[in-house]
C-alpha cells in the first residue's frame, strides 16, 4: 500500500463541507484543494473501482449527489471515507489526496472521455453489482 512519499506535503487541515459536497484539504506546502465527493468516489483507490490491474477499472456513474457519511483516519498517512452509497473500501493516502486535488481538471476531462467512450451519462445509475469472486471487497 502506498504511504507517504519522503518529503511530500502532508495535510495541515481537513474540512468536510457537507452542503457543497467538498473535502477541503490544506497541505504543508501551502496548497489548499477543494475536492468534490463525486471526484473522490469516481476515483476511489479501492479494488472495487480500480480493479486488480491496468484495464480493470470500473466506470462509476450516478455519483454527482454522493455524500460523505464518515471519514476515518488510517494511521498517520491516510483517511478512509464512507460514502452515502455504502462504498467504504478506498484508503486515500495524503499523496493520493494531493494528486486528486492538483490534477482535478485533467481527472474531470479523463472521466468525461471515459463516459463518452462507454456511451453512458454521468448521472446514469450504476449497474447492479455482480459477484466476481474477489474477497477483497
Amino acid at each position: 500500500m502506498a504511504g507517504l512519499t519522503a518529503g511530500a506535503p502532508t495535510p495541515t487541515a481537513i474540512t468536510v463541507h457537507q452542503q457543497s459536497r467538498v473535502l477541503e484539504v490544506g497541505f504543508s506546502d501551502g496548497a489548499v484543494f477543494r475536492i468534490s465527493f463525486e471526484l473522490m468516489r469516481v476515483y476511489s483507490p479501492s479494488a472495487e473501482v480500480q480493479g486488480h490491474g491496468p484495464g480493470q477499472e470500473k466506470l462509476q456513474t450516478g455519483m454527482r449527489e454522493v455524500e460523505l457519511a464518515g471519514l476515518e483516519p488510517v494511521g498517520n498517512y491516510a483517511v478512509q471515507p464512507e460514502f452515502s452509497d455504502g462504498h467504504n473500501t478506498g484508503i486515500f493516502t495524503w499523496d493520493y489526496l494531493y494528486f486528486l486535488g492538483s490534477e482535478q481538471e485533467k481527472l474531470w476531462a479523463d472521466y468525461a472521455a471515459r463516459l463518452a467512450a462507454a456511451g453512458v451519462e454521468r448521472d446514469a445509475p450504476m449497474p447492479a453489482k455482480g459477484g466476481h469472486g474477489c474477497s477483497s471487497h
